[in-house]
Order: structure tokens, then sequence, then C-alpha cells
């Protein structure tokens, strides 16, 4: 057994993982609003417009980016940060129920659709769940910031059965030097994503299921993600840059759920 300073050590580095969530989760959606601000000329809008307002407008695009890059700021400030993470979390649930659920109606088996409209719910559940970890100025939306667990939990379940849906895809992307072949990682990673997600619905092995999400997310995003973006012409393309920066977000919020749900 572990000697009780080893044990406390190994205790307050997990603490200190968990806490990383936060700065992660808020850079990227202050990257997510940059890129909305630098690629408003082209049209080429890949993080949400507000459901009420003409999409890829260059205006309303970099109003976007800016009320993003704000709310990021905000989150990183003590005595903005639940209003910040509040309003973020609203926000996006708000722009996927309004705007991106009629597509999914339309296409309910298009994989690419629902990841769209799962990817904007994911990432609001993290800000609702950040915003249970803060003081809180009002009781008045606990009930509301308390439903960002479900959707990043049923988030995680729907990515992990579309890696099934569409094995052979998945499998190309796995870099041919990793050992253990796409297959493995494709059925693991797609595994591990129904097993975190059922974990934060029901508060079973959250810890450990977390941190391997968060480790998986983040291992994507230097394994896959990053030398697409470093190489033309993929590095021109804000796709790419989009996809990167959510697969850290991802990482960042799977460390928010940790903290929040271990409360």
């Amino acid at each position: 057994m572990l000697k009780a300073p080893v044990r406390a050590t190994l205790k307050l580095d997990m603490h200190a993982l968990e806490r990383l969530g936060r700065p992660i989760f808020a850079l990227m959606i202050a990257a997510l609003g940059v890129e909305n601000v630098v690629v408003a000329r082209s049209g080429a809008i890949v993080t949400p417009v507000l459901p009420w307002l003409p999409a890829h407008h260059p205006f309303w695009a970099v109003c976007v980016g800016v009320a993003l890059l704000a709310l990021a700021t905000g989150i990183l400030i003590d005595s903005w940060a639940w209003t910040a993470a509040t309003s973020l979390g609203i926000g996006l649930t708000a722009y996927a129920l309004v705007r991106q659920v009629s597509g999914l109606i339309e296409h309910p088996l298009d994989v690419s659709v629902r990841t769209g409209v799962f990817e904007v719910l994911a990432l609001a559940g993290a800000a609702l769940a950040l915003a249970t970890t803060l003081p809180r100025p009002t009781r008045a939306l606990d009930k509301v910031i308390g439903a960002g667990r479900f959707l990043f939990a049923v988030s995680m379940v729907v990515f992990g059965i579309d890696h099934f849906i569409v094995l052979d895809l998945i499998i190309s992307l796995v870099p041919s030097w990793i050992p253990g072949g796409g297959w493995f990682w494709a059925v693991l990673t797609g595994a591990g994503m129904i097993a975190a997600g059922l974990s934060f619905a029901t508060r079973v092995q959250v810890r450990l299921l977390g941190l391997l999400l968060a480790a998986m997310f983040g291992l994507w995003f230097l394994l896959l993600h990053a030398p697409r973006v470093a190489q033309p012409p993929r590095s021109y393309n804000p796709d790419e840059w989009s996809s990167a920066f959510i697969a850290l977000a991802m990482c960042g919020s799977s460390l928010i759920m940790v903290r929040a749900l271990r409360r």
C-alpha cells in the first residue's frame, strides 16, 4: 500500500489536474472566437452564429466571435466566471435547440449532422457543469446548470455509438505508426466515450473514466489534429482548426466534469 505522504501527494496532483479543465476550456472557446473573427470575411464560418441572425454574415460572425472571446475571458476571472459560464452554456444550448435540431430531425441518420449538434451540446454541458463549481450569486438557475452533466453525458454516448457506425472512417484516421492497429483504438475510444458518458450520468467511477476521457481527447489533439493543421493545405482550412480546438475543449470539459461531479 502507498504511504500516507505519497497518497496525499497523488491526491493533490489529481486536484491540480482537474483544475486545469477550466483554463483549457476557456482558452479553446477564446480560440474559436478568434477563428470566427479571422474567417468572417471569407464566409467560412465554422462556429455557431446566433440562431435568430443571418448565418454566415460577416458582421454577425464578428459579433459572435467577440462574444465568445468575452465569455472565455469572463470564465477566467473569478468574479465573472459563474455569469460567463452560465451564459455560454445557455447560449450554446439555445443555439443547438433552435437552429440545429431541425437539421437533425430532417436527417436523423446523418452522422455529420448529429456530431455537429452534440458537439455544441457537449460544450454547453461543460460550461453549465463548470458553473456548478463556482460561487453563484443566485440559486434561481440551479436546476438549469445542473442539467449540464446530462448534456455532456448524452453527447459522449452519442459520440461513442457514432464511432461504431462509422468505424471504418475512424480506423482510417488512426496513424499507421501507432501500435495495436487502427481497429483496436477505434473500438477502444468508442467504448471509452460510452463508458464515460454513463459514468457522468450515474456518478460511478467519475474520476477514473473522466481522466481517461480527458487523456483520450488530449492525445487526439496531439496525435491527430495538430499534425493535420500543421500540414498545408489543411493548415489553411478553418474546419481543421475548429476540430482541433473542439478536441482540446473536450479534454478540458472532461476535467471540468470530474471536478463538478466529485464536489
